[in-house]
């Protein structure tokens, strides 16, 4: 018989459902080996069932403890290369988010910088139009009055619009 294997060793309840039997048929047997008296037949069944028994274990494998330890060695060494390389990724991401956390930091604060230098430079420009515009003075102008493009000649076609033909 072959036991699943699962993350850690074989399978319990396969191993538990085997040794239950195991149990059964050894005390069967024992109580077979106390009833037979010296009958020829049933010591022969007697040997064949132990027999059997033996054999079952052998294919089970259990009497071979070293090849467990071993197993489990190599399942110990696998999880803990595992566990330290996932350690070495998750500090690597670590690292790398703070060097990403870092530059993004720095171009939010550089970009908060050059929006304050563009603003402080729209106000100033702001302040100066103010100063200019408020130191001109406009009088009306009458609507009589004649302007420059009233004084175009009348042949060279209109500015605006189509050409004249």
């Amino acid at each position: 018989m072959r036991f699943s294997v699962v993350e850690i060793g074989y399978d319990q309840r396969q191993v538990d459902y085997c040794l239950d039997e195991l149990g059964i048929r050894l005390m069967r047997l024992a109580v077979r080996a106390e009833g037979a008296a010296g009958t020829g037949r049933e010591w022969d069944e007697i040997r064949e069932e132990a027999a059997g028994l033996c054999g079952l274990l052998q294919r089970l494998d259990i009497g071979d403890g070293d090849v467990s330890r071993r197993y489990a060695g190599a399942v110990e060494r696998e999880a803990a290369e595992l566990l330290a390389q996932a350690r070495f990724e998750l500090d690597a991401a670590r690292e790398e988010a703070r060097q990403v956390r870092e530059r993004v930091y720095e171009e939010a604060v550089q970009a908060r910088r050059e929006f304050e230098e563009a603003l402080h430079a729209r106000r100033r420009r702001e302040a100066r139009v103010d100063e200019i515009l408020g130191g001109v003075t406009a009088e009306p102008v009458p609507a009589d009055t004649p302007t420059a493009a009233a004084a175009a000649p009348a042949g060279r076609g209109r500015l605006f619009g189509r050409a004249a033909r």
